[in-house]
């Protein structure tokens, strides 16, 4: 439609794919059957949220028993990144993708239906060596498939479809859970074992080959020689404590003020809200930016987003220092995974991205360790500033990092453009 003096009114399909295309296209299709399989696997998301109530309540275990099983459930998966990253190297990426997805709906199921805490706890650990086995492999497939220019834009799209799949899993997770627990198991392994299957039938195998020696057993060595990658990880180690507080003693912290878990689960809706809305509107712009300032400005926007925390006592207040935060969260994770790839050698993407990803497991380890050591000696205080303070300190240690960064993806880049 046009005026007398042809101006356009209205929104033209022009500026709607205007708008589109710096964000979502020229990917390839093995990106986005990834994506797709991606998003399918987080929808499924059901068991680990509800896990600690549906022992306690269904199989009736103490909440020292559960603490237990949720410990071996992580432990598990901070061992089988390292395994993933090494059988992303050496078998490839969709054979290990695909075995892990399709056993972890296996484990899921065992899990589901174990009786007794040994069994419970021989299933969680299986569970654990499985559940996160296929990250190092996802990881290195898209930057075996996509350029160092538009890795950041590729790694935001697949952010942004777990956050996506996440919320809706919680919903209705929330909402079967009140029917029984078995469903979630079944939903869980069924979603896990689509997203493999989708993977051993749509997408091709991706490593490199002829790239370099795999250097067998001792490949991790290579990976640990690398004193930036190491370093690297360091700094997510500390960023990724400093950020699952919000989803290990917020609830903890809110509770000391007066506040319930409906009150917390309000609050921490409005992380996914945020992402959802705002990532892929600045997601494009981001990658475009300096990696490394781009880290220390999410960092620092967590940080005093967690350091406000320790002023607020109401829903408001707490929903406030959430969305604070929740903006430097997805400043961050706009490069976060992109630094890896290009710091990483084609032949070794897989361990590389196992140590990335071991970094983000051990967060998740400590995180309600440290947390409720801090809120038991000092109170939300005592807790909220220290998050500020280790925040703060990522953000030096990438910021020393910075220059060892730019120039290792300058020689990543400038062979593309060359050519």
């Amino acid at each position: 439609m046009t005026t007398l003096d042809d101006t356009p009114v209205g929104p033209a399909p022009g500026r709607i794919a205007a708008f589109l295309r710096p964000r979502v296209g020229g990917l390839p299709r093995t990106f986005w059957v990834l994506w797709a399989g991606t998003l399918l696997n987080r929808l499924g998301t059901m068991v680990e949220p509800f896990l600690g109530l549906y022992l306690t309540t269904a199989r009736g275990l103490s909440l020292g028993q559960a603490g237990a099983v949720m410990a071996v459930l992580g432990a598990g998966s901070f061992a089988g990144q390292l395994a993933g990253g090494a059988l992303a190297d050496r078998l490839g990426r969709r054979a290990t993708l695909t075995c892990a997805t399709v056993g972890t709906g296996a484990a899921m199921l065992a899990l589901g239906y174990a009786h007794g805490i040994a069994a419970i706890i021989v299933a969680a650990l299986v569970l654990g060596l499985l559940l996160d086995m296929y990250r190092p492999a996802a990881q290195a497939m898209v930057a075996d498939i996509i350029s160092p220019a538009e890795r950041p834009r590729a790694f935001g799209l697949l952010f942004w479809a777990v956050n996506l799949g996440w919320a809706f899993s919680m919903v209705l997770g929330g909402t079967l859970a009140r029917e029984g627990f078995q469903l979630l198991f079944w939903i869980d392994a069924a979603t896990c074992a689509a997203f493999g299957l989708l993977v051993w039938r749509a997408v091709p195998e991706t490593r490199v080959r002829g790239a370099g020696r795999d250097d067998g057993p001792g490949g991790f060595v290579r990976v640990l020689r690398d004193r930036v990658m190491v370093g690297y990880a360091t700094v997510m180690l500390c960023y990724t404590f400093v950020l699952m507080q919000g989803m290990t003693t917020m609830p903890l912290a809110m509770k000391e003020a007066g506040l319930g878990p409906q009150d917390y689960g309000i609050a921490i809706a409005a992380n996914g809200v945020l992402i959802i809305i705002v990532q892929p509107l600045v997601n494009a712009w981001l990658s475009r930016r300096d990696h490394s300032l781009v880290m220390v400005a999410g960092f620092t926007l967590v940080g005093a987003g967690y350091g406000l925390t320790a002023l607020a006592s109401s829903l408001p207040g707490f929903t406030a220092t959430i969305l604070v935060w929740t903006l430097g969260e997805i400043t961050a994770a706009s490069v976060l995974q992109a630094v890896v790839a290009d710091l990483a050698p084609p032949h070794l993407r897989g361990r590389y991205s196992g140590l990335y990803g071991m970094a983000w497991s051990g967060g998740f380890l400590l995180a309600p360790l440290g947390g409720t050591q801090l809120l038991g000696a000092g109170g939300p205080a005592l807790l909220w500033l220290s998050c500020t303070g280790l925040a703060l300190a990522a953000a030096a240690g990438q910021l020393a990092l910075a220059p060892a960064i730019r120039r290792r993806r300058a020689a990543v880049i400038e062979p593309t453009f060359s050519s």
